[in-house]
């Protein structure tokens, strides 16, 4: 079947599943009913990212749900399966029943640690492949150390379990394992109770936001994240940069979360405390692997602009980046700059120019361009209007990235 039919098929069995008229439809997302019904019987695209937000947002589809056919390769991330069988393993568990149960030798705490933080870099350099090759015996060994360690080692072994499993929900959501995120996370928040570490739960709550996010659940994402900035505000007497720098981070996923449901006057109010909080810090931190600081604030502050569809503003915004403040390390911070400024200039319909953005971030990062939903929805969508004299170099990009 052809794309555009299949997706005008989508589009319209989700339109009468949640019991709308073409008219309806057509008119909260801004567009005449006679456009809708060419979308619904393949005659046109969905050309425009705001609309297309608009009609996952209402239809309660995903943005691949409207951008690419059954037919269309699809980029997995291979380590994924591995990762899930590690989690559905439990190991350890045994010795919960008999404590005279083992399963194997632990590794010991100063390797774990060595490994973990290896990890955390591999993540943020978005070396995501290598990275989830690593995280499979880091699972193992901390789900077996915090069962079958002695009791006076066990906090320790919890802890770092939590660190592990929050590394597996950043690498999971940034390579389109939303679901898979959410069990890392949800994990994290376990081990971090028992690690009876305050800090480590906070940690979990900002993972699980962004997660909330990706899953679309972006009110659930807001209520989390405020009510761990507010407790870890409250639980914070001295001033301490690690904690002082979690709570800016929480409001740095509100402003997500806010910018995902186009309500500017919150992003304006979550951006707010979150330049407050990098402001008393004072410095771009990595507290935790949150890029957190003045910076990464700003990063957000174009994405979401972005988000809501202020292509003029995300670019006016990027302007006052200086991505040298940034650590060496944190290249997906920077390659995701370059993702929002070819967002912004596709709204705008300067399609050379997007290509040559996505083109800087797949320098920067290959894995994130091949791997991220948003640019393979992008470069799905620059493919559909495509003029080649002008974007010769789009159809090598999108067949790198397994779209074209």
């Amino acid at each position: 079947m052809d794309a555009r039919k299949e997706i005008g098929q989508r589009i319209a069995r989700a339109r009468r599943r949640r019991g709308l008229s073409q008219s309806v439809l057509a008119g909260l997302i801004g567009r005449s009913e006679s456009w809708l019904s060419q979308v619904e019987r393949g005659q046109r695209s969905v050309d425009s990212h705001a609309v297309l937000n608009s009609l996952t947002e209402i239809l309660g589809l995903k943005a691949d749900e409207l951008t690419s056919s059954k037919t269309e390769a699809a980029t997995r991330y291979q380590a994924a399966s591995e990762i899930r069988r590690a989690m559905m393993g439990y190991d350890g568990l045994a010795s919960l029943i008999d404590p005279r149960h083992t399963e194997g030798s632990l590794e010991s705490l100063a390797w774990l640690r060595h490994e973990i933080r290896k990890v955390n870099r591999l993540y943020q350099a978005t070396r995501y492949d290598e990275a989830g090759r690593r995280l499979l015996g880091l699972i193992v060994a901390t789900e077996l150390g915090s069962r079958h360690a002695p009791s006076a080692h066990r906090r320790a072994y919890h802890t770092l379990r939590a660190l592990t499993y929050h590394c597996a929900t950043t690498t999971l959501r940034r390579v389109g394992e939303a679901e898979l995120a959410w069990m890392a996370a949800d994990r994290s928040l376990s081990a971090a109770e028992d690690a009876e570490r305050p800090l480590l739960v906070a940690v979990s709550a900002y993972r699980l936001g962004y997660v909330f996010v990706r899953l679309r659940e972006a009110e659930k994402a807001l209520h989390l994240a405020q009510r761990a900035a507010d407790a870890l505000g409250c639980l914070t007497r001295r001033p301490d940069p690690r904690a002082l720098s979690m709570i800016g981070a929480l409001h740095l996923v509100a402003v997500t979360a806010a910018a995902s449901r186009y309500d500017h006057a919150a992003v304006a109010s979550f951006l707010q405390e979150a330049r407050r909080a990098a402001e008393t810090v004072g410095e771009d931190r990595n507290d935790f692997w949150t890029a957190f600081g003045p910076t990464n604030v700003t990063i957000h502050e174009v994405s979401a602009a972005v988000e809501y569809g202020d292509a003029r503003e995300a670019i006016d915004k990027a302007k006052s980046l200086n991505l040298a403040d940034l650590a060496p390390g944190l290249v997906g911070r920077r390659a995701q700059v370059q993702l929002d400024l070819a967002r912004a200039y596709a709204l705008q319909r300067k399609d050379a120019a997007s290509v040559n953005m996505l083109l800087e971030a797949e320098r920067l990062s290959p894995e994130l361009v091949r791997y991220g939903a948003r640019p393979r929805d992008l470069l799905t969508q620059l493919l559909k209007r495509e003029h080649r004299a002008s974007t010769p170099q789009l159809r090598d990009l999108a067949r790198r990235a397994g779209i074209a």
